[in-house]
Formats: structure tokens, C-alpha cells, sequence
């Protein structure tokens, strides 16, 4: 089974049509979305089963089961497709589309691009490509995240909080990015 996710809070038509469009040419009906606020002017899957908004437990569920996900790069979708150890398929949305409010997304893509198991999507035209690239990724190549904060950032948040200092081990810090400290 493949999840779509776009989130709970806007439509993201773009992306719905995108897969909507793949699952017809591809011939998968194993595609199961949450697509968020259907309004009327909003598109309509034809090719997939989808809902408004899915419960919380019936969204842990589909995670669980799902051979991958589809999803803007909303940090919550990425989190828990990390946190299930499965690849995901990431488009952004655009403001300049009317998608969001702001680029957020952009730069949040940019991050994650790099990481096994995120597949970037830039724009509608290289989803099927991407999405072909999760198929052939197993779930055991993608590195995992803890439901939990890093030992190092909750010793490091509690010095701040305490003490009102802090000092960041220049080692725990991804890609040498020393912006991340706190002091």
C-alpha cells in the first residue's frame, strides 16, 4: 500500500493530481490519500481511495502498513514516515502557487534532500520518477528516528534552561552547522 499525506490544514491539488494522474498510468490501486479539505473547487481523485482528513489511529495504521509515502514536505509527514522507518516522496508547496503561505517548504525539502529513504520531488513532472525510486528502497535502508529528543539536545536544552548557558559539542552538530548552537 502507498500513503498520500498532504496534511490537514490546505488542499494541495497539485500533488493530489500528480498521483492521481501516476496511479492511473501506472495502474496501481493500492494508493490509499488524505488529501485534506475538499472544497468545491478542489480536485476529486478518480484513480485512488482517499478521505478529507483521516483519524489519528487510522493514520498510524496506514504509516505502518504502507510500503512508502507520498507527501508535501510538511515536517510532520517527514517525521513520521523517519519515525516508521519508511522512504517517502516529498513535493513541496509553492506560495507563488497559492499553495502556502510562504516557502517554507522549499527550504524544509532542501534540508532533507540528502537523507537515505527522502526522495525530492521538485514539481509535478519528476513525481513518477521519484516515486519509482521509493518502490525499489526496502524499509530497512531508511535510517529510523527516535520518538524521542537526542541525549545531547535535552542535556543541552537543560543547561540552558537552568543555568542559562550552554554548550553545544561542535561533533553533535549535522554538516558542521555551528548556526544550530544555542549560546
Amino acid at each position: 500500500m502507498i500513503l498520500l499525506t498532504v496534511g490537514t490544514q490546505i488542499p494541495f491539488d497539485r500533488l493530489v493530481r500528480a498521483v492521481d494522474a501516476w496511479c492511473a498510468e501506472s495502474g496501481r490501486s493500492d494508493v490509499v490519500g488524505q488529501i485534506g479539505n475538499v472544497g468545491d473547487n478542489c480536485y476529486r481523485p478518480k484513480n485512488f481511495e482517499w478521505n478529507a482528513f483521516v483519524p489519528p489511529s487510522v493514520l498510524a495504521d496506514h504509516l505502518r502498513l504502507a510500503d512508502f509515502i507520498i507527501a508535501h514536505a510538511g515536517m510532520g509527514s517527514i517525521i513520521s514516515a523517519l519515525r516508521y522507518s519508511k522512504p517517502i516522496v516529498i513535493m513541496p508547496r509553492r506560495a507563488s502557487l497559492g499553495e502556502h503561505r510562504n516557502d517554507h517548504q522549499l527550504a524544509t525539502a532542501a534540508r532533507f534532500e540528502k537523507r537515505p529513504g527522502i526522495y525530492l520531488a521538485h514539481d509535478a513532472s519528476e513525481l513518477p520518477k521519484m516515486i519509482d525510486r521509493a518502490m525499489t528502497q526496502t524499509t530497512s535502508a531508511v535510517n529510523a528516528i527516535s520518538a524521542f529528543a537526542e541525549p545531547s539536545l535535552i542535556r543541552s536544552l537543560r543547561d540552558y534552561i537552568f543555568n542559562g548557558v550552554t554548550t553545544v559539542d561542535p561533533s553533535d552538530l549535522e554538516d558542521g552547522d555551528e548556526s544550530a548552537s544555542l549560546v
